[in-house]
């Protein structure tokens, strides 16, 4: 468990106010080893745009299944911003635009949830 003063400093040391959460349905076509690592570099690409203070992607963690647990996804990202401007910058971003066209049609669904 992480000690709450640790946890105060750290925020304290990096304050961000924005999160962009991102969750990706992938067809059934795109269900495979070969595009699933396809489209893993095309996540991981995105954390090189300078405006992303941190963030990861990943898959479902294998938790135990409650009713109020969704698993039907098949990636999702975090991300961080320092500020809703480089959220907004970034979604403008030529990189984040090559990724949307590369991969718009491999989505089944993709839902966004953005944290202020």
């Amino acid at each position: 468990m992480l000690d709450q003063g640790l946890q105060i400093e750290a925020l304290s040391i990096m304050p961000l106010c924005m999160d962009h959460h991102v969750y990706f349905w992938l067809k059934d076509e795109y269900q495979n080893e070969v595009d699933r690592a396809i489209f893993e570099q095309g996540l991981a690409g995105l954390f090189e745009i300078d405006l992303v203070a941190s963030g990861r992607w990943a898959v479902p963690a294998k938790v135990a299944i409650r009713p109020v647990i969704d698993q039907s996804w098949d990636y999702a990202l975090t991300m961080q911003f320092k500020d809703l401007g480089d959220h907004d910058i970034y979604q403008d971003h030529p990189d984040h635009h090559t990724f949307i066209n590369t991969f718009k049609e491999w989505w089944a669904q993709v839902q966004v949830k953005d944290l202020a």
